[in-house]
This record gives structure tokens, sequence and C-alpha cells, in this order.
């Protein structure tokens, strides 16, 4: 009797699951892989979450009181209890300007010999002169807006000091959606996963797949039956699962000791990361199986993964004040909308409204990522 015929599709899933075992076996064996996987982003997790910070926090003024009234002593008072500021005063502003110069201070506010008697003359304004480093643009710029905000706030408190109907009519209420605590952090850690989790994916495919072009392995799998799909499933699989496992680890460590809030849910999460964790290590198989060198692919992976992903993801820079040409180049960057989502889901909760948009888009680019692969992936032996 002849023995039973075995499905085509049988053997190709016992190949399949052969290779996706000794691929396993081969992640765990390689330290190279969990130093990639675990290590790496828990140290670029600790200098985003620390090093990084768009908060002005006690900034270092220079208060010159040319003016020794009560009434500007009171205002350099205010500056010296406000947050924003580290204010010390002086009575002459040539004492502090070699301060500025060499950057030990951040900007001067001067209150000039007539500013009370301006102060409370009819026709006139009193004038508070503020002098700032232009070389450090956005900390100039805070200093400009927390000393008018501070200024301002004095000004009421001394209308309201003289006379109960000097106070403003109305006054602004303002109220902060998704983030009132106002602290930077809240949104830089979010958007640094997908920073990180950009440069891991990448590297755990372009690094260890073009180690075996170098050592000759990947040759050995071509001379089997294996088609070049199921060598890139295969491989794809293990690296898949540590991508995603590191993806957990690092929301842990977002959540339990940065303390950002996490509004969406773990299946929100999960879809997410796994779309855009399709596309980094499609991106790394890509380049491994171009360059089929360790050095080229590490070099080829920072610079296709993570400049992008840093400089054109709205990470740091807003991508509406970027001019039209890069605002478009933006459009094929899959950090771009992983920091979207990322966001959202931690400071805004599930809105699938834009997470379905954004994960179509990260799933074409994988798609286009694959099919480049399997299109450069020769499927005999040259």
């Amino acid at each position: 009797m002849k023995a039973p015929m075995t499905p085509p599709h049988a053997g190709r899933m016992r190949r399949l699951k052969a290779l996706i075992v000794k691929e396993s076996l081969q992640v765990v064996r390689d330290p190279s892989s969990i130093l990639i996987a675990f290590v790496l982003p828990l140290i670029l997790l600790f200098l985003f979450g620390y090093g990084v910070s768009l908060d002005a926090r006690q900034i270092r003024l220079g208060v010159v009181l040319e003016d020794s009234s009560p009434e500007a002593r009171r205002l350099a008072a205010s500056f010296q209890a406000t947050p924003f500021f580290d204010a010390r005063t002086a009575l002459d502003r040539h004492t502090l300007e070699a301060d500025l110069i060499s950057s030990r201070l951040r900007g001067i506010v001067v209150i000039p010999q007539d500013f009370t008697r301006s102060l409370y003359a009819p026709e006139t304004t009193a004038q508070v002169q503020l002098i700032t480093d232009g070389s450090e643009t956005n900390t100039a710029n805070y200093v400009a807006n927390y000393a008018a905000g501070t200024l301002a706030a004095w000004m009421t408190q001394e209308a309201s000091m003289r006379s109960r109907s000097a106070e403003p009519a109305a006054v602004l209420a303002p109220r902060f959606f998704y983030n009132p605590e106002r602290d930077s952090r809240n949104s830089l850690v979010p958007g640094s996963l997908a920073i990180i989790m950009a440069i891991i994916g990448t590297l755990l495919t372009a690094l260890v797949v073009a180690r075996e072009w170098e050592r000759g392995t990947m040759e050995a799998l071509l001379a089997t039956p294996l088609s070049a799909l199921e060598i890139v499933i295969g491989k794809l699989v293990p690296y898949f699962v540590l991508g995603m496992t590191s993806m957990a680890v690092c929301t842990a460590v977002a959540f339990f000791l940065y303390g950002i809030p996490f509004r969406g849910s773990l299946a929100a999460l999960i879809v997410i990361s796994a779309a855009f964790l399709l596309t980094a290590l499609g991106q790394g198989f890509l380049i491994s199986t171009v360059t089929r060198n360790q050095f080229l692919a590490s070099q080829a992976a920072l610079v296709s993964a993570f400049l992008p992903a840093f400089i054109l993801s709205g990470f740091i820079f807003e991508i509406a004040s970027m001019p039209w040409l890069i605002r478009m180049l933006t459009r094929i960057i899959p950090a771009r909308y992983f920091v979207t989502n990322l966001q959202t889901l931690f400071l805004a909760g599930d809105i699938w409204a834009l997470f379905k948009p954004n994960l179509m888009i990260l799933l074409a680019i994988a798609g286009v990522l694959f099919a480049l692969t399997l299109k450069k992936t020769p499927s005999r032996l040259e």
C-alpha cells in the first residue's frame, strides 16, 4: 500500500515551524540581540526621560533696581518669588552685563529710576526694560513671556491694593486638556518610545541578518528547500516577539518609573506597536539584504531610522512649522504616525478615528518594505 500523500502546505508549515524554532534559539543564544532589545532601549529611555525637557524652570535672571521705591522693591520681589526665575538683584546694570555675556544669566530686568513716578503719572506709562540673550532663541522667548506674565500679575496685585475698582473686569481662566500639569515629559516620553523602537526594530534585523550573510549561514538557508518568503517569515517572527517584549518593558518603565499617564487600552497599544514594528523590522531586513555587511548595515540603520525619526516625526520639532517640501517628506516617515498615535494613546486615550488612518499608512509602508526585501532576496545560490 502507498503511504498517504502529505499536502504541500503541510510541508511548508513544517519547514517554517522548524525555521522559527531555530531562529528563536539563535536569538536566545545571541547576547547582541538581548542587548539591542532590552539594554539599549532602557539606556535611551533614561536619557530621553531625564535628559530632554522642554520646560523652562529656574532661569537665571538679573534684576537691576535703579529705583529704590517700595513699589520697585515689590516688583523685584515678584521676580524672585516666581518659580520660573532664579533671580538676583543689583543696583547697577553694568555689574550684571558680564554675566549675561558669559551666559551665567539669561536675561536682565531693569527697573529704571523714573519707574514709580511714571507709574502714578496720568499721561505716562511706566516701562521696565528687559535684556535677553538672543543666542538662545527659545530661552529668550521664555524669559520674555515669563517676565511679561510676572509684570502683569504684579500690576494686577498693585491695582487691587490701591483700589478694588481698579481690578480688571475680566480675567483669563486657562484650562489645559490632556496634560493639565503642562509637563513636557508627559509628551516627550511617549514620543521617545517611537524613536527608540525605530532604532531597535531596525537594528535587530539589520545587524543580525547582515551578520548571517557575512558568516555564510544565509547561503546555507538558501541551499534548503525554503523559499524566500518562508525565510523572511521565519526570521521575522522571533524578532517581532522580541521587539514587542521590548516595547512592553519600555511602556512599563514609562508608566511606573516616570509616572506618565496611560489613558488608552492595552489592546490599542499592542495593535499600534505591532503595525510600527513591522515597518521597522522590514526596513532592517531590506538594509541587511542590500548591504550584506554589518558595518554598512549599522550605519544605514542609524541614518535611515534614527535621524528621520528624531527630526521629521514631530517628536521635537513641530511638523506644521516646517517648509512645504519637508512636510511632504515626513509623510513617508513611519515614526511620524507612531509618535502621534502614542502621544494620543497615553494622554488622550483610544481615539480610533485618528489611529485607523495612521495604521493603514504604517501597514502600507511595511508591505512595500517587505515586497522590496523579497525581491532582493535570492531564491537560490548565485
